[in-house]
């Protein structure tokens, strides 16, 4: 199935950004999709169909999508980190994990002080190793995404999982609901989606660690991405944006459905997938990304 995809551009930086005419449409049997992966090594998509309690797996080549985890303890959010591992965000078991190559489970974290973590979120992986991810209430407020439970924390913090020594680092507190991350190119700073304030942070990562707030408005931020050139695309209630460094929105995409999430993927690096509500979406672009 192909539905049209509407570019609209805001800002002539973007005049020479090129995309299909069409958006492929591989699957739109879900109840609310998020956590999309790209796997260049094994030319897959992974994502959650969080309510349905499932990960999907889009076959790059074949195009087909099948089951690839059932239940999945209420997956949300994941990446693959530099050596190809998957790492995903459990709303049910409130917890981090990786999957070995050999298929064996590594939990990264469940609980912080002596306290079960709310219910991680999204995930990024840095150069070095360590993960990174946010822990908002969203899969502990009801049956719907997760268990309904009290929180057990007293923050909704942003937490960093040394590998040297697998320590767990609560980095900040001070988000209302952290969602979304993505680094910068070089990794000095750290964007992160706060859903409740509907905003997005930059927080450096090197000197004082002052925090920007780089946008914010009802655009009802979500999962975010950020391409070689430094410029931040992000799922909105409105479909995809496209701001630059300072939040200057440069370029939107209409999408049929509300857009939680995307990721960049594709033998190029250049093929935009979207997951939006019931649909995984995806169009081929002239931008480069991972």
């Amino acid at each position: 199935m192909r539905v049209p995809c509407a570019v609209t551009v805001l800002d002539p930086r973007m005049v020479g950004v090129l995309s299909d005419s069409n958006f492929a449409v591989p699957f739109s049997d879900g109840r609310w999709l998020e956590g999309p992966a790209y796997s260049a090594q094994g030319r897959y998509l992974l994502f959650s169909d969080i309510p349905n309690d499932r990960t999907l797996r889009l076959d790059e080549m074949s195009g087909k999508v099948a089951v690839f985890d059932s239940p999945s303890r209420f997956a949300n959010g994941r990446t693959f980190d530099r050596n190809g591992r998957a790492v995903t965000c459990l709303h049910g078991d409130r917890a981090v994990v990786r999957r070995e190559h050999d298929g064996t489970e590594t939990l990264i974290a469940a609980e912080y002080a002596g306290r079960r973590l709310n219910s991680p979120n999204d995930v990024v992986v840095d150069s070095r190793g360590d993960i990174w991810f946010t822990d908002p209430t969203y899969g502990i407020v009801s049956d719907y995404e997760g268990h309904a439970a009290e929180p057990e924390q007293p923050v909704r913090g942003l937490y960093r999982w040394h590998d040297a020594d697998g320590t767990l680092e609560l980095v900040t507190g001070d988000f209302d609901q952290p969602n979304g991350l993505a680094f910068t190119p070089d990794e000095s700073s750290l964007y992160v989606v706060d859903s409740g304030r509907g905003s997005i942070t930059e927080l450096p990562l090197t000197g004082d660690r002052v925090p920007r707030v780089v946008v914010a408005g009802d655009y009802r931020f979500d999962g975010i991405r950020v391409d070689p050139e430094g410029r931040i695309w992000a799922a909105t209630v409105r479909g995809v944006s496209c701001f630059d460094a300072d939040g200057v929105e440069m370029l939107q995409i209409a999408v049929p459905e509300r857009v939680s999430n995307l990721t960049f993927g594709g033998r190029q690096g250049n093929v935009l997938y979207l997951t939006a509500t019931t649909s995984l979406y995806a169009v081929r672009t002239s931008i480069t990304g991972r």
